[in-house]
C-alpha cells in the first residue's frame, strides 16, 4: 500500500482550560481529497493549522511526506499549500501582483499566468483585491496555496459566504486541482460538500474524532430503517395520519409515524427497506390519494446524529476554532516564523 502523505496521531492542543483538540488521528494517501468534517468550533482549524506547523502541540505526532511539520516547520514550505478561511491581501493589490509576489517565495513556483487560466482568473488578473467578488477572491487565495507546485494543499472552509452557484463552481474547480496530482485536505462544516467531493473524511467534534471512512460507507453502515414521506391537502391529512399510525401498530416494516420540522401536510414514516411496500397499500386501500411521496435519502447528517446523539447544527459562531479565537486571515506564507 502506498505509504500517506499526512500522518496525524493522537493529536492534542488547548489553550489554558480550553481543550481545543482532544484526540485527533488520521492519515491521507496521495491524490485523494480527504476532508476535515464538522461543526464551526469542533476543533478543524486548529487541527489543520498544527498539521502545517503554524501552531505548536501539547501532544501526538504529525507528519506531512515524512516530515515533522512540529520539529521542522520550514521544512515543508515547499510542498505544503495553505489556505486559510479567507484571503485578506492589500485593497489596491491586483490578482496578478499577488500571484507573480507569492510565485517569487519560491525556488520552483508554477506558471502565474497557467495558474490564472486553469482558475479562470485571466480575465480578472488586473483587477484589484477589493473589487472581487467573494467567489473570485476564493480562487485567488487557492491560486496562492497553489502557486509553489505543494504536493499537498490545506483549504479550509473554502466556500463559506458564497451562494450556491458560487460554492458550485468552487466545487468543481477543486476536483480540476485534484485532477492535476495535488492532495487536498479540505475543511468544511459543510456536509453537502464533504459528500460530493470527499474520497475519505473524518468528522470531527469537541476536539475529537467521532466518525472516519468514506461518505458511502459511513452512511451505508447506519442502522437498515428508511423513511417516506406523504402529503396530504389539509381534508386528507388528518385521516391519513390515523391510518399509518393504526399500520405502525399492525404491520412489522412500519415502526413509527412522525412529523416532519415546519410542515403540518407531510406525514413522515419510518420502517424497514419494505416500509414504502407497506404504506402504499394502507392509503390505497383508505382511498386516500397523497399530493406528494417521497423517500427521505440518507446523508452525512444522520451519521453524525448516530455518533452523536444530536441533530447536525454547522454553529453559531463561524470564523472561531475549539478555541474560541478567530484564526488569523493572513496567507500563509506571511505567518511562517510567527508560531506560538
Amino acid at each position: 500500500m502506498t505509504a500517506p502523505v499526512v500522518e496525524v496521531s493522537n493529536l492534542r492542543k488547548t489553550y489554558g482550560s480550553k481543550v481545543a483538540v482532544a484526540d485527533v488521528s488520521f492519515s491521507v494517501q496521495p491524490g485523494e481529497i480527504f476532508g476535515i468534517l464538522g461543526p464551526n468550533g469542533a476543533g478543524k482549524t486548529t487541527t489543520v493549522e498544527t498539521l502545517a506547523g503554524l501552531r505548536v502541540a501539547d501532544g501526538g505526532t504529525v507528519r506531512v511526506a515524512g516530515i515533522d511539520t512540529q520539529k521542522h516547520p520550514q521544512a515543508v514550505r515547499d510542498i505544503l499549500g495553505v489556505q486559510l478561511q479567507e484571503a485578506m491581501l492589500h485593497d489596491k493589490i491586483t490578482v496578478g501582483e499577488a500571484v507573480r509576489l507569492f510565485a517569487g517565495f519560491y525556488a520552483d513556483p508554477a506558471d502565474p499566468d497557467e495558474l490564472l487560466a486553469m482558475l479562470d482568473l485571466t480575465e480578472h488578473a488586473g483587477r484589484q483585491f477589493a473589487k472581487l467578488s467573494g467567489g473570485q477572491k476564493q480562487r485567488l487565495s487557492i491560486a496562492l496555496a497553489l502557486v509553489g507546485n505543494p504536493r499537498i494543499a490545506i483549504l479550509d472552509e473554502l466556500t463559506t459566504g458564497l451562494d450556491p452557484q458560487a460554492r458550485r463552481s468552487t466545487w468543481d474547480l477543486v476536483e480540476r486541482v485534484r485532477d492535476t496530482g495535488v492532495t487536498i485536505l479540505l475543511v468544511t462544516h459543510f456536509m453537502e460538500e464533504a459528500e460530493r467531493l470527499c474520497d475519505r473524511l473524518v468528522v470531527i467534534d469537541g476536539g475529537a474524532v467521532v466518525a472516519a471512512g468514506t461518505p458511502r460507507g459511513l452512511i451505508e453502515g447506519l442502522d437498515d430503517d428508511r423513511t417516506v414521506v406523504v402529503r396530504f391537502g389539509a381534508d386528507d391529512v388528518e385521516r391519513a395520519r390515523g391510518v399509518l399510525e393504526r399500520l405502525a401498530d399492525a404491520d412489522a416494516d412500519v415502526q413509527r409515524v412522525g412529523t416532519v420540522d415546519g410542515s403540518s401536510d407531510e406525514i413522515a414514516v419510518t420502517g424497514t427497506r419494505r416500509v414504502l411496500f407497506a404504506v402504499v397499500p394502507a392509503l390505497a386501500e383508505a382511498d386516500l390519494v397523497p399530493d406528494d411521496v417521497r423517500t427521505v435519502t440518507r446523508s452525512l447528517e444522520d451519521v453524525f446524529l448516530a455518533v452523536t446523539g444530536r441533530s447536525y447544527d454547522a454553529g453559531t459562531e463561524p470564523g472561531t476554532d475549539a478555541a474560541g479565537t478567530t484564526p488569523s486571515t493572513e496567507p500563509a506564507l506571511a505567518r511562517e516564523g510567527a508560531r506560538p
